[in-house]
């Protein structure tokens, strides 16, 4: 198993480029279900998720396959072909969807277009329970019929979809993407409220309707959706991902560099560039792209808490605590989406890191330095956060269970050390 080497204490300074954003991908690919034409997707960044949501749309029956490659700005982005032309298959095992929680977005579209779905509740970062009831009550409101016997979730819709008003009791990206992708093909008017407003949903809404879909209120709390008998097939080319560009600048932050995030997009970026803002860093646009620098000295420590799109990401959290580790004085970073997300945490006190938890709050007095330690990986972005401690610390770090990386940073420890950073992929001996 891979292990990430990394010798902290150099400023970074260069230009990374912002790949094709994650979290926009999966329920984009999970959109050429719902068509029997081709769905295009350019800027399709090479993770493993990508690779997992490829094997689960496959054995449904989706050719896919790959185009070719974009080149943008010097960053060559995959070309992905999704052909749902035949659908073979309803099942969505447990060996594949146990992998990555976004695997339950098949489950909309395998209704809406052929009346039935089983799927596996799904898996992914240990980092709370993330329940599926969301999923299922707006299906029920949609006319299908689903009860979960065995650990798998089995609906139908032998008469279709039929539109209907549904108010989400709390906001759900996940739940928000597969009721609209369920709605698209139901008929009649589908109104969902209280939805997530983040800009990956914005982009699917973008792709859907490029496919002939009917939807109002992008980027608003409500989404109108007049059903169509069917679907066409488009291309379309994926946002960059904002929480890949929030990273790279916190580790510019972190190791008091500079670098311009080449084709990251500063407006849905906001809570993140404000927060970092106020910690002192600069942040500049420069031509389409967002400059970061530190100008002299120790940042601010600063208090924020996760909230739901616009507010600042939860995906963001664990990365943003590794930079108040190195400020001066105290911070208070608040968990309000999941509820286990403090993971990283005992890891970065190994390092030094002065850190108190206490319910859904970490209270982080900065510290002079951190110290190289061996650290463990316990999901996705306390990857990430792991990797930012180590680039700022004295000495060496090693970071074991980097798989949890491959999901959501394409060719992460190439992208730094193109900047400066002292880091390698290792194998582990033992």
């Amino acid at each position: 198993m891979d292990k990430m080497r990394i010798t902290g204490g150099f400023p970074l300074s260069g230009k990374i480029i912002i790949g094709g954003s994650k979290n926009a991908a999966l329920p984009l690919m999970c959109a050429s279900l719902l068509t029997d034409s081709s769905v295009v997707l350019a800027n399709v960044p090479h993770l493993a998720d990508i690779t997992t949501m490829a094997n689960l749309l496959s054995q449904h029956g989706v050719n896919v396959s790959l185009e070719g490659q974009d080149l943008r700005d010097g960053h060559i982005g995959r070309v992905l072909s999704l052909n749902a032309g035949n659908i073979s298959n309803t099942v969505a095992p447990y060996d594949l969807v146990r992998q990555m929680r976004a695997s339950i977005l098949v489950l909309g579209p395998l209704l809406a277009r052929v009346g039935e779905a089983e799927v596996s509740l799904p898996g992914g970062c240990a980092i709370g329970t993330r329940p599926v009831d969301l999923h299922i009550q707006g299906l029920e409101k949609l006319g299908a019929e689903v009860f979960v016997q065995n650990g798998y979730i089995r609906a139908t819709a032998k008469k279709g979809l039929v539109g209907a008003n549904i108010v989400f009791p709390k906001i759900s990206v996940g739940a928000t993407e597969n009721l609209l992708l369920a709605a698209v093909l139901a008929e009649g008017k589908t109104v969902l409220e209280n939805v997530a407003k983040e800009p990956e949903i914005g982009d699917l809404v973008n792709c859907l309707m490029s496919m002939g879909a009917k939807i109002e209120g992008k980027g608003t709390d409500t989404l109108t959706i007049v059903g169509v008998k069917k679907l066409v097939g488009a291309r379309h080319t994926i946002m960059p991902d904002r929480i890949e560009a929030g990273t790279y600048a916190m580790a510019a932050a972190i190791t008091c560099g500079s670098i311009e995030l080449i084709g990251a997009k500063q407006e849905d970026m906001s809570s993140t560039l404000e927060s970092l803002i106020m910690a002192g860093v600069s942040v500049k646009k420069k031509n389409e792209n967002i400059k970061i620098d530190v100008p002299t000295g120790r940042l601010k420590s600063i208090n924020l808490g996760t909230e739901p799109y616009p507010g600042f990401p939860t995906d963001l959290q664990a990365q943003f605590i590794s930079l108040m580790t190195g400020a001066d004085g105290k911070s208070i970073i608040s968990e309000t989406i999941f509820e286990n997300r403090f993971m990283h945490v005992p890891e970065l006190q190994r390092m030094g890191a002065n850190i108190d938890v206490s319910g859904g709050s970490a209270v982080v007095t900065g510290v002079s330095h951190l110290t190289g330690a061996p650290v463990m990986a316990s999901d996705l972005r306390a990857s990430a956060s792991l990797v930012l401690a180590g680039l700022a610390a004295k000495g060496e770090t090693l970071i074991s269970r980097i798989y949890h990386l491959d999901r959501g940073y394409e060719r992460l420890e190439e992208k730094l050390a193109n900047v400066g950073a002292d880091i390698e992929r290792v194998k582990d001996e033992t």
